[in-house]
């Protein structure tokens, strides 16, 4: 990693940037995203450097945008399209997962698909319900799609160049919480390496894994964590399909404690999945059962705020994370006094 720092949107506009100039196939579609520069500025300045031919306007219907770039990159392009909100691919679900993530399937190997959906979550801005979601579950389903949230700005570079060369569908993610958030970025040739995970803090009394917004939180946490005198890995697996399993089974394997932490709702979201493996694969090596710390299955609020209340923080994270290594809650962190119905 250089010594440059970058804000998460500014390491956006790099990349694209820099796979652009390498690579004039690479085209990008979505709204207000060529003169205006973006929703966000992820774009800004590429219009004027690439033009039409690799970066337009396309109209306010997502089923449009999707269901083009999956033909052009069909033809030939390395199609990135910008969903604003990650709660509104729901519109192209047809377009990506019968559509994007089957094509190569279909053809026997024969035609892949080098598509890129960017996408953002909006999760404690306030937003409301329509604009809030983290279902990065949904589509981690899908058979053909790579799912990846990148957390820093040094990763949000390294993610996208790398999704953009892959040959098939990559679900890129960004959290809309942290484009101001300033950090190392890498250089051209800094291209990360989908389903590598990282290994944030190293620890000895139990092994912490996320991805995206909540690898702040969980480092906030683990911080916490070490004033008790427990020592938490935290694990930030950058790339949820596929996801670095031999990574987190080789720290559970030292631990022998894991939680899974995700801002996704707990009850049937995807920290299930990874706390399920780990549990089948680790269980000789397990001191206790695995925990997943999640939000409530509840709505997220209009006020950002309340969504903060809704999502895990740090203390909540650490408390549930002493109480699995067997010890007291880090000093000043009290339960609440009532929690959202599940």
């Amino acid at each position: 990693m250089s010594g440059r720092r970058l804000k998460y949107w500014q390491a956006i506009n790099e990349a694209l940037a820099e796979e652009m100039a390498r690579d004039p196939a690479v085209l990008m579609l979505g709204q207000d995203i060529a003169a205006p520069g973006g929703t966000f500025g992820e774009t800004r300045g590429l219009h004027e450097r690439f033009g039409d031919a690799q970066i337009r306007d396309a109209p306010s219907s997502e089923q449009a945008i999707v269901g083009a770039a999956v033909g052009a990159a069909i033809a030939g392009a390395r199609t990135v399209v910008e969903i604003l909100f990650l709660d509104f691919l729901g519109i192209a679900s047809d377009q990506v997962v019968n559509q994007a993530a089957k094509v190569f399937y279909f053809s026997g190997g024969t035609v892949p698909v080098p598509l890129v959906i960017k996408a953002g979550v909006g999760t404690e801005l306030g937003m409301g319900a329509q604009h809030s979601q983290s279902l990065e579950g949904w589509y981690a389903q899908i058979p053909g799609l790579k799912v990846c949230w990148p957390s820093t700005p040094g990763d949000a570079k390294a993610l996208l160049k790398a999704a953009i060369r892959d040959d098939n569908p990559v679900l890129y993610l960004e959290s809309l919480s942290l484009l101001h958030l300033r950090g190392p970025v890498g250089g051209e040739d800094d291209v990360a390496e989908l389903g590598t995970a990282e290994v944030v803090r190293s620890g000895t009394d139990l092994t912490i894994v996320t991805w995206g917004t909540m690898r702040h939180k969980v480092e906030a946490a683990a911080g916490l964590l070490a004033d008790a005198g427990v020592g938490a890995e935290v694990i930030d697996l950058r790339t949820i399909v596929p996801w670095d399993r031999e990574a987190v089974f080789a720290s559970v394997r030292r631990t022998n404690r894991c939680a899974v932490v995700t801002e996704a709702q707990r009850e049937f979201g995807p920290g299930a999945e990874v706390a399920s493996e780990v549990a089948e694969v680790c269980f000789d090596w397990l001191d206790a059962p695995v925990i997943r710390i999640g939000s409530p299955r509840v709505n997220a609020p209009q006020i950002g705020e309340h969504d903060r209340w809704r999502v895990p923080q740090a203390e909540a994270i650490a408390r549930q994370a002493a109480a699995l290594a067997g010890v007291a809650a880090p000093a000043g962190v009290a339960a609440p006094a009532s929690q959202p119905s599940a």
